[in-house]
């Protein structure tokens, strides 16, 4: 694997800029609370491990009891009913600014080769949360938004809605307690068939990794986790047999690829299987896992199928080093070939057909992921760092399987538990960056990005 080194001059605005956020102290710790903090009465910082939307222990044990855990909150209580008085809320948005290598626009249209502003709704992102208890055993939680570059540049933006209704059951096991069993409705236009059901921080599922920040065409979470690599996070329709327990959770989903922009009634041909243990190793927490796509169903927005194939394994340690709060997360994936293969695309092919017509690779397609984060100013500044080995499954030149390697720098700092402000660094380097790759997806991307939660 070739690392390549930031140059000098990048160093220094990375260091600058973290320096710069670090340096503001005097931001407030108390803002609005977003859905599942007003339903608890519990603070953000609850749930999440540094930041979110990573999850701690108690985060996880929140979310596999199906969302129903109740605070001080009023009820409305009647013979088997239990509601929050209030339908709660909460939304999330950002806003930044991001720039690339890619090819620069012509004339009045613009790409994050020229650098791009982009605000709540129009390129950054603007979505509303609704959901929460639904009974002693059941749940339910739901987005609909706006925002996220279009795949062609910034002329628009996407709409997108995800939604699930875990319905989880105490089994009555005596060998471990607290082991619940059930099955998850869902569907998503941007998360994958680990939407249904996720608990570990590696990229296994899109909205559980070290950064919230993906960058342009997933240029950041690619670099993060290897199932984002290989393109995880698509629309997913189906229904999940979840059974999970402290030491960990196993879930078998039946899906097809649409979701709710582009659903139909689901016929459900590919199948997800996901095993994770959980466990305390030398006081650090830590999990790990494996995950298998397969089968072949209904893609969303066309009246054809595709096939879903791939594997992954993926681990994770959380824990203290000399005081400060440290997360290690490492993840292996590939998509063989296929014809037909949704997690064996080449992503400019999408971004522009017309310079790359090779849609599906004709070779494997891989990645090794790795990744730490420490917390240099405990629950308020991080400092993070990612490695990629990837095969692109790619044929470029005389490279049959191009390589595409990477390196991620990234700084966060929580204003308010809600509200989070990143720069995040990303390069790319092999053989797969091209001209023709690089002024279509561009193998450098710095994206300065602002989410708020309320």
């Amino acid at each position: 694997m070739k690392i390549i080194i930031l140059s000098a001059a990048r160093t220094k605005v990375f260091c600058l800029l973290a320096g710069i956020i670090a340096a503001v102290t005097c931001a407030s710790e108390v803002s609005a609370l977003p859905l599942f903090a007003r339903q608890t009465g519990m603070a953000c910082s609850e749930c999440h491990f540094q930041h979110f939307p990573m999850l701690n222990g108690f985060g996880r044990a929140f979310k596999s009891a199906g969302y129903n855990m109740m605070g001080p909150q009023a009820k409305v209580e009647g013979q088997d009913l239990t509601l929050p008085i209030t339908l709660n809320m909460a939304v999330m948005s950002s806003a930044g600014y991001e720039k690339t290598n890619q090819a620069v626009g012509v004339g009045p249209k613009k790409t994050t080769g020229n650098g791009a502003f982009y605000v709540p709704g129009t390129g950054g992102e603007l979505s509303v949360f609704f959901g929460g208890r639904v009974s002693d055993n059941t749940g339910f939680l739901a987005e609909l938004g706006t925002g996220g570059l279009s795949p062609a540049g910034l002329t628009a933006t996407t709409t997108r809605g995800s939604a699930k209704m875990p319905i989880l059951f105490e089994s009555g096991l005596k060998i471990i307690d607290g082991t619940r069993i059930g099955v998850i409705p869902f569907t998503t236009d941007v998360q994958g068939a680990s939407y249904s059901f996720e608990l570990l921080n590696t990229g296994a599922n899109a909205e559980h990794q070290m950064s919230g920040t993906r960058g342009l065409n997933g240029a950041h979470s690619a670099v993060l986790s290897a199932q984002q690599y290989i393109g995880t996070a698509s629309s997913a329709t189906g229904l999940a047999f979840v059974a999970n327990n402290a030491m960990g959770f196993i879930n078998l989903t039946k899906y097809d690829q649409t979701g709710i922009a582009g659903g139909a009634l689901a016929a459900l041909g590919s199948t997800y299987v996901r095993v994770a243990g959980i466990f305390d190793l030398a006081g650090w927490d830590t999990g790990m896992g494996i995950q298998v796509w397969g089968g072949n169903s209904a893609v969303a927005g066309a009246l054809t199928y595709a096939d879903t194939r791939a594997v992954a394994v993926d681990a994770q340690m959380q824990g203290r080093l000399g005081g400060k709060p440290v997360g290690f997360y490492v993840s292996y994936a590939k998509a063989p070939v296929g014809t037909t293969n949704t997690y064996n695309m080449d992503p400019a092919a999408v971004v522009s057909p017309s310079t790359v017509p090779v849609i599906y690779g004709t070779a494997t397609k891989s990645a090794l992921n790795i990744s730490v984060e420490v917390g240099v100013i405990p629950e308020k500044f991080t400092l993070g760092a990612a490695l990629r080995a990837g095969k692109s499954g790619v044929a470029v030149g005389t490279v049959s399987n191009a390589s595409d390697n990477a390196i991620m720098l990234i700084t966060t700092y929580k204003l308010a538990q809600n509200v989070m402000a990143s720069l995040s660094l990303t390069r790319a380097s092999g053989d797969y960056w091209d001209a023709a790759h690089n002024d279509a997806l561009g193998s450098t991307t710095t994206t300065f990005n602002l989410f708020t939660l309320f």
